[in-house]
């Protein structure tokens, strides 16, 4: 039997009289409980965030200017797409064929030009908390991924929120803004690598993150060693936060080592070479595939970093392209992105799964509309793009614009509140549903308002 959450709170005197591992559970469970979202539109059972660490070119993919001057439109062409009359870069060819599925929104913009605080914003749907670098604090908004699974239920031995296959870095620090915040250790989305495939360049650190590698038999011990040391750690004098991170550990952990179906899920040999071909023979892609088997596994939310984990000053396989943008993005990045999102796409589709599986593309932030000095462009919150697909979203829909030189929305502005109050509803969770902060205080889940994409 489940205790609500404010009658634990009540009779905390009592909790002096169990194991500190039982209240730990019983606080579990009353936590779960409290979540009962309002029902929204959509009919969406799972999530899939697919991000673009660094910051995405609009003008590179998803709203070239064409007409604009040469410093400004870039060497790169249009092709056509699916959609009648809408154009995108030459450089994405696959996706241009995707696009009766997405729909597009192109005057997304907020105001804050640094990485982690831009992609606080996209990932939680507020505005950052703090100045300078953010690394993640427990006052901090949840995550979309924490968000959604503490109104979602997963499978025994299956999390509710993944990470792959890393954390975001930005030079040497974790990031804000895809942790479980105020509602605790319990909602931190777990890192899962990703098998081996062809890795991106630059370095991708995990800072001490608990990162699950579950090829890799290292892990069973550890897993032995997390269990071992939990059994002998009931004594009230240690801290609170060291043993619920022991304990979350420890569960995810066990879970997924040991039931069959993460296990399964993880064994990409499984899937047939030509699947496996499609997403492409590199990190990235490989990714993708994963999180789609993940979702079939039963785990309700998948975010995927599609580039490097560390945005290393401006070098490496990420977005971040103040420098040799266009050669870059042409080489390097918009490859693995068409692939393998173009893969997934194609995949759910397949296996009937799009309808029920809401994809979101997501960045921090767009670049300059003027190249810099460097044949690149720099960060850009003013405008920019991202798509959503499968879930019950339109097709074929471009909802906004920007002005000629992409600089500033022209129609129909978007903030990062209002997708992700379009996210939850599309998921079922109406935008209005609440969660408990750290004051025990109910405050809606984003502020923001669904845009008629459904």
């Amino acid at each position: 039997m489940k205790l609500p959450r404010r009658e634990l709170l009540k009779t905390s005197a009592g909790m002096l009289s169990y194991s500190l591992p039982m209240w730990l559970h019983m606080q579990q469970q009353a936590q779960a409980s409290a979540f009962k979202p309002r029902p929204g539109s959509g009919k969406a059972k799972n999530c899939i965030v697919v991000y673009c660490w660094g910051g995405m070119s609009h003008h590179e993919t998803f709203d070239p200017k064409m007409e604009a001057h040469a410093e400004i439109r870039g060497p790169f062409g249009t092709i056509s797409t699916a959609t009648p009359g809408y154009r995108v870069s030459e450089h994405i060819p696959l996706m241009a064929q995707q696009t009766q599925k997405l729909a597009i929104i192109r005057s997304m913009h907020h105001s804050d030009s640094a990485h982690g605080r831009g992609m606080y914003w996209n990932m939680t749907g507020h505005k950052p908390p703090r100045a300078g670098n953010i690394p993640p604090m427990r006052e901090d908004w949840p995550s979309l991924a924490a968000m959604v699974s503490a109104f979602r239920d997963a499978p025994k031995g299956v999390p509710r929120a993944v990470r792959l296959p890393y954390p975001m870095v930005d030079n040497g620090t974790l990031q804000a803004g895809e942790y479980g915040g105020f509602l605790g250790i319990n909602f931190d989305p777990v890192v899962v690598r990703t098998p081996a495939g062809r890795e991106w360049g630059g370095v991708s650190r995990t800072l001490g993150s608990e990162v699950l590698n579950l090829g890799e038999e290292k892990d069973l011990p550890l897993l032995r060693r997390r269990t071992n040391l939990l059994s002998q750690l009931e004594s009230p004098l240690n801290q609170e936060d060291t043993f619920r991170s022991f304990d979350h550990f420890r569960e995810l952990a066990t879970d997924m080592l040991i039931s069959g179906k993460v296990r399964d899920a993880y064994d990409l040999d499984q899937e047939p070479a030509k699947v496996r071909e499609a997403y492409g023979d590199h990190i990235g892609g490989q990714s993708l595939l994963l999180a789609r088997r993940l979702i079939e596994a039963g785990v309700p939310i998948a975010q995927v970093i599609c580039s490097a984990g560390d945005l290393n000053g401006g070098s490496g396989d990420m977005w971040d392209t103040h420098r040799d943008n266009f050669n870059r993005l042409k080489r390097d990045l918009l490859p693995v992105w068409d692939q393998g999102c173009s893969a997934l796409l194609n995949d759910l589709e397949d296996r009937g799964m799009l309808e029920e599986t809401l994809v979101v593309f997501l960045t921090e932030f767009g670049r300059t509309p003027k190249i810099n000095g460097g044949a690149g462009r720099d960060h850009y919150p003013n405008v920019y793009s991202v798509a959503l697909a499968g879930g019950g979203v339109k097709g074929g829909h471009i909802y906004g614009s920007s002005d000629t030189n992409g600089a500033y929305p022209r129609n129909n502005p978007a903030t990062p509140g209002d997708l992700h109050a379009t996210i939850f509803n599309a998921l079922g969770i109406h935008h209005n549903s609440e969660i408990y902060d750290q004051l025990e205080r109910p405050i809606p889940i984003c502020e923001g308002e669904p845009l008629p994409l459904l």
